[in-house]
């Protein structure tokens, strides 16, 4: 892989699977703040990086879905610094946002298909969550079994996504 955008979207998207699910494991409230704060900084810099990639490629809707995770995850980093209970307002539109996204980018046919499933499987797990977070139900970014079960879908779809961009680049 040549192209250096590229390399820092795979790192992105590797540090925000990886930092994401750390944030959601450890008890430690600071510790979860700083994996989740570098989670989303890493994710912000990829999906915006891939944003430009689609566009150019014409694959607006999946340029769309990554512009749209993008801001769904500047809109979560924004409450990373708060309490769990703090958080929930800018989770529950953060993860509506990535939803949406998760559609724009699954339902064309730029990925395979079992990084489509997955993230078709993550976007309507986090829009119920969001649904019922809206609808006043007590939830938390590391309530179970929902978001929690949602993660793992979620970084199941980024792998899918460097998968992608690593086969592009061959």
């Amino acid at each position: 892989m040549k192209n250096p955008l590229k390399i820092v979207a795979v790192i992105g998207l590797a540090l925000g699977g990886a930092l994401g699910m750390l944030g959601t494991l450890v008890s430690d409230p600071n510790l979860r703040a700083v994996s989740w704060a570098i989670d989303s900084i890493g994710l912000i810099v990829a999906t915006a990086l891939l944003a430009l990639h689609f566009f150019r490629r014409g694959s607006d809707a999946v340029a769309a879905g990554f512009l749209v995770y993008s801001i769904g995850e500047a809109v979560m980093l924004s409450g990373t610094a708060g309490s769990l209970a703090s958080s929930v307002p800018s989770f529950a539109a953060g993860i509506a946002l990535w939803s949406a996204a998760l559609l724009l980018t699954s339902v064309p046919r730029a990925f395979p298909v079992w990084t489509r499933i997955a993230g078709i499987i993550a976007a309507i797990l986090f829009a119920f969550t969001s649904l019922r977070i809206f609808a006043a139900a007590p939830l938390t970014p590391i309530s179970r079994p929902l978001p929690y079960v949602a993660y793992p879908f979620l970084v199941l779809t980024f792998i899918g996504w460097i998968v992608g961009i690593v086969r592009d680049s061959a």
